[in-house]
């Protein structure tokens, strides 16, 4: 029975700290929700006070007194514009929140082994776009072969390429031969610049 007393307290202590915390922070919130109000002598729709003392009636804080020294008090609700950038601040921290519960969930534990990068690694290539070589990129080693007096023909342009050329041994089709060769057989050299 002592107990079931005890219980029925801690509920009810428990129940009036979350209404305390509750109202305390609604007192704060809206508290910064309104402006200082206007003072009595100000013209009708004013909106602040510029440093310079005279008044302004702008929509937004951001040059409501530009050529007054800048603004001194601001009396309008915050505008629409900072409510805005607010509101997407504030999604932005959740999201980042939420990714970093998502990411502390799928985190094994201290004893357990690590999980593979590979997954991670997939997800990564996969969000990425793709590296594929063009046919406007030369490739990353040139084809074995080659040398002193041979040019590297590119078989699917008919264009000839020196062995000091980037694209020299690296095209998708092609052969080494002799530069007379390569004209005998109709192709020409790369912005008709001859090796020799």
């Amino acid at each position: 029975m002592a107990i079931a007393i005890l219980a029925k307290r801690r509920k009810e202590n428990m129940r009036a700290l979350l209404q305390g915390v509750t109202i305390a922070l609604g007192c704060c919130v809206s508290g910064g929700a309104f402006a200082a109000a206007a003072p009595a002598d100000a013209p009708a729709g004013t909106t602040g006070l510029c440093k310079d003392g005279s008044y302004t009636s702008g929509e937004t804080k951001k040059g409501a007194c530009k050529g007054h020294k800048g603004v001194k008090d601001w009396y309008a609700a915050s505008d629409a514009k900072s409510a805005k950038h607010e509101s997407k601040a504030e999604k932005k921290a959740e999201m980042t929140e939420k990714a970093e519960k998502a990411e502390k969930s799928t985190a094994a534990p201290a004893g357990a082994a690590a999980p593979s990068a590979a997954p991670a690694a997939a997800a990564t290539s996969a969000m990425a776009p793709a590296k594929t070589t063009s046919a406007h990129e030369p490739a990353a080693t040139a084809a074995p072969g080659g040398g002193p007096g041979m040019v590297w023909v590119n078989t699917s342009s008919k264009v000839y390429h020196c062995p000091s050329d980037k694209w020299y041994g690296k095209t998708k089709a092609g052969e080494y031969m002799s530069e007379a060769d390569a004209k005998a057989k109709g192709n020409h050299a790369e912005h008709g610049k001859a090796c020799s």
